[in-house]
């Protein structure tokens, strides 16, 4: 039998199992299975030789019982219906893990922006928005950077809702640049999310950060983040890749010369000649392997492969249902996106709180805060995992979906 690749009915499948062991009914399961709403959208973009050209794109929102929705949005020519709305019952498990009033959110739009003009990508970010515009608000659903959108996009976007709105929004959207309300320390606050989480599975397996041997998939802005605090703490990242290959040195990359040279979608290894193949990377021998790149790298192929004693997630859905399995049986500590990742929303709650009160922290406020949630998050997964004995994944399900639940039952919607 071929194992399930599809990230949404593979999610589907942990929500259900997740819910059950929780004593919940099939009419929660009915209810959380699939987003409440989902907006396709058609944008006409003038391009830059005149022609207009008409880009789609989605937004999901998975349930609001919990408080308004909130999620990114990808610009990627890969984006489909279906992965918006598995990235948007993932932001659901995320709030309801590290305990925010949210619930998930996610938005894409089909295109290719690294084959388009800055004043094109402008043009899109504020269609988008009026495409979007009457089921989003800072009270409805609060958009962030996601795959391919940065601050600048965010700005845009802030900027068309607040001509449309008439008055300035600043808690419209997250992971804005600093001047226009923007939070200290969001651009890095998944790979500091990731960081917390890495060092606390390394307490729990007794691996000592400074000198352990980190393998880091993907150099876009999570794994090109997580490689420098890595380093800063005195690991060893002996791996890192990007879309075209993977570099390796046993004693360790020179980090700061990498990150110098990779460009704005994070490629570096382009600038060398011997270079090893992202699956050969995976399988290097480490203390800690973090894919932080795309969905299905370790899958039931190559998970009897994998040579790392803790894997962390860091990108969205890196481990198939199989493979998790497979680690899990084998003794590897796998700690899941859902948990790993969480940083990024959480750092997005503080910045929409902070808009929302026209009162902005500092820097250690904020890092301090993210640290608090990330510890008592990976407390709490890694107790209901113990003592249930039952894997990472299904125990951060069942801590992340148990709010949702709570809070549609207590309204009454089942």
């Amino acid at each position: 039998m071929s194992e399930n690749l599809n990230l949404f009915t593979s999610t589907q499948d942990v929500i259900q199992e997740a819910l059950n062991k929780l004593g919940y009914d099939e009419a929660m399961y009915e209810l959380l299975k699939e987003p409440l709403r989902m907006l396709q959208v058609r944008i006409p973009v003038k391009m830059d030789d005149g022609t207009t050209k008409v880009f789609t794109g989605y937004r999901a929102q998975h349930n609001d019982a919990v408080g308004p929705t909130k999620g990114g949005v990808r610009f990627h020519p890969q984006v489909s219906e279906e992965e918006v709305k598995a990235l948007s019952m993932w932001m659901t498990l995320k709030c309801g893990i590290v305990d925010l009033p949210y619930g998930g959110g996610k938005g894409g739009v089909i295109c290719d922006p690294r084959q388009m003009s800055m004043g094109e990508i402008e043009r899109l970010s504020r269609g988008y928005v009026r495409a979007v515009s009457q089921i989003v608000g800072p009270t409805k659903d609060i958009p962030a950077p996601d795959v391919f959108t940065n601050a600048q996009i965010m700005a845009w976007m802030m900027d068309e809702y607040s001509r449309m709105d008439e008055f300035n929004s600043p808690g419209f959207i997250t992971g804005k640049p600093l001047v226009l309300g923007g939070s200290q320390g969001r651009d890095r606050a998944t790979a500091q999310g990731v960081t917390i989480v890495i060092e606390e599975a390394a307490k729990k397996r007794g691996i000592d950060i400074k000198g352990a041997r980190v393998v880091i998939q993907g150099f876009g802005n999570a794994g090109s983040f997580l490689a420098k605090f890595m380093h800063d703490l005195g690991a060893k990242v002996i791996g890192i890749s990007d879309a075209y290959g993977a570099l390796h040195d046993p004693e360790g990359l020179d980090i700061d010369y990498l990150l110098d040279r990779r460009d704005s979608f994070g490629t570096v290894t382009t600038l060398f000649e011997n270079t090893i193949s992202n699956k050969e990377l995976l399988e290097l021998d480490c203390d800690i392997l973090v894919p932080a790149a795309i969905e299905n790298q370790i899958t039931a192929d190559n998970a009897h492969h994998i040579k790392a004693s803790i894997v962390v997630e860091a990108a969205n859905g890196p481990t198939t249902a199989e493979a998790t399995k497979i680690l899990t049986e084998r003794g590897i500590l796998l700690v899941p996106d859902v948990l790993a990742s969480a940083g990024g929303v959480t750092v997005s709650y503080f910045e929409w709180v902070q808009n929302n009160q026209g009162y902005y922290w500092t820097e250690e406020e904020v890092e301090e805060r993210l640290y608090k949630k990330m510890v008592e998050a990976f407390d709490n997964v890694y107790t209901t995992a113990t003592t249930r004995n039952i894997n990472m994944r299904l125990a951060a399900y069942m801590v992340g979906v148990r709010r949702t639940a709570e809070a549609s039952r207590f309204r009454g919607w089942v």
